[in-house]
């Protein structure tokens, strides 16, 4: 074969497997999948928990009877809005008002004779002591002129002896007057005997008072009637509720949040709150209360915020509403489509990653969680690219065509 013929055919076969080589390569490009990416990227991310809620009366007061009475009015409806001591409810207090009136003309009575001993009772006493010593001195006088005549059997014995009886009555009546003075006196026994009595009227007067006062039923503090279950004319027992008022305090709300949420909703957290009745009228709120304990039936705890002063007016006891709660934030993390982490729920989350046209599964660390992103704490650096699912089952190791998503187009 001549060298010519030689060259020619070399480069016969050095294009053939050049055009081989090409087709293969082409082939290759058509038989390795296209996968959507997405890059992951710095950005500041916040967590939120959106909840249905429901306002909180924090003061919610049933209104009963102490005493058993026919119900001669009612002033307050359902809805209505009282001030506190406003009357409420008025039973029969007829019985109750005579023995007011008896009890407070026996406390009269008793104060009188206090009066009576502080303003005449010493004045008597010290004119009848007065009265008695005179009467002593001049028995004590008859007895020894008599005496000194029967010494000269000017008087009888006889006579001495009736002079006797009366200087001894006069001593004694003496002794009764000092007595009576000291009795008289404020810390004498008369006195303490009136004073007592002038206590257990005034007792017997309050307790009539009291019982006097409990057919009159006021409204404890101000607020609002939620419901009414009397009608004039009803007899009502001790302890039956006649009345629900929901008393004036902070406007509060209250939702069941699931234990899995524990870790992250923490005091003074802020929340936009919305009545469902109102949507379009958005008002703030913090946490103020987290229940210390999970209610077992629910596996949930429950939240209680109060309203940013001033409450919306349209806020009603027991109005449902939702809670957009925020329990963290991030600036500057680094992100990725949630839809790219695979196992989020688990121990062991990873993403999919296209390294050198080849998928590799990187385990990854997750940090909180945004709407349609989370953050990749560790296991992977900025600017990966890592494949959003499509619903294939692609192996590790697989060679891809990635076409790289847009952020907001990651869906």
């Amino acid at each position: 074969m001549s060298q010519a013929h030689k060259a020619h055919t070399g480069r016969w076969i050095f294009g053939a497997v050049l055009a081989v080589a090409v087709l293969g390569g082409a082939l290759w490009g058509l038989r390795a999948p296209g996968v959507r990416v997405a890059a992951v990227r710095r950005g500041d991310l916040e967590q939120h928990i959106v909840v249905s809620g429901r306002v909180r009366v924090p003061n919610r007061v049933q209104v009963s009877s102490r005493v058993s009475a026919l119900t001669v009015a009612v002033f307050a409806g359902e809805g209505r809005r009282v001030a506190a001591g406003e009357l409420l409810i008025q039973l029969d207090d007829a019985e109750a008002q005579a023995a007011v009136g008896q009890a407070r003309a026996s406390a009269n009575q008793a104060r009188a004779r206090v009066d009576q001993l502080k303003r005449v009772g010493s004045v008597v006493a010290t004119a009848s002591l007065k009265q008695a010593e005179t009467n002593l001195d001049q028995a004590q006088a008859t007895y020894e002129r008599t005496a000194r005549f029967v010494t000269k059997g000017a008087s009888t014995v006889v006579e001495l002896d009736e002079v006797r009886r009366n200087l001894e009555r006069a001593r004694a009546q003496r002794a009764a007057a000092v007595a009576q003075q000291i009795a008289s006196t404020p810390m004498g026994a008369d006195s303490r005997i009136a004073l007592t009595a002038l206590l257990e009227a005034q007792a017997r007067l309050a307790g009539a008072e009291a019982r006097l006062a409990q057919a009159r039923i006021v409204a404890p503090g101000a607020g609002v009637v939620l419901s009414r279950a009397v009608e004039a004319g009803d007899v009502v027992q001790p302890g039956q509720t006649l009345l629900v008022l929901a008393i004036d305090g902070d406007a509060e709300l209250v939702f069941d949040a699931d234990e899995r949420n524990i870790p992250f909703i923490k005091l003074g957290q802020v929340a936009s709150a919305a009545a469902d009745a109102y949507p379009q009228q958005p008002f703030g709120a913090t946490v103020s209360f987290i229940a210390p304990s999970i209610d077992p039936q629910r596996g949930s705890i429950e939240v209680r915020l109060v309203v940013t002063k001033p409450p919306p007016p349209f806020l009603k006891p027991d109005m449902t509403v939702s809670v957009d709660l925020t329990v963290a934030a991030k600036h500057g993390a680094l992100l990725v489509a949630s839809s790219a982490v695979r196992g989020a729920a688990t121990r062991s989350p990873s993403v999919m990653a296209v390294e050198a046209g080849r998928l590799r599964r990187r385990a990854v660390t997750l940090g909180i969680t945004g709407e349609g992103a989370v953050e990749l704490a560790s296991g992977i650096d900025e600017g990966a690219e890592v494949v959003l699912p499509d619903g294939r089952a692609l192996k590790e190791g697989r060679r891809v065509r990635a076409t790289l998503v847009e952020p907001g187009d990651e869906r």
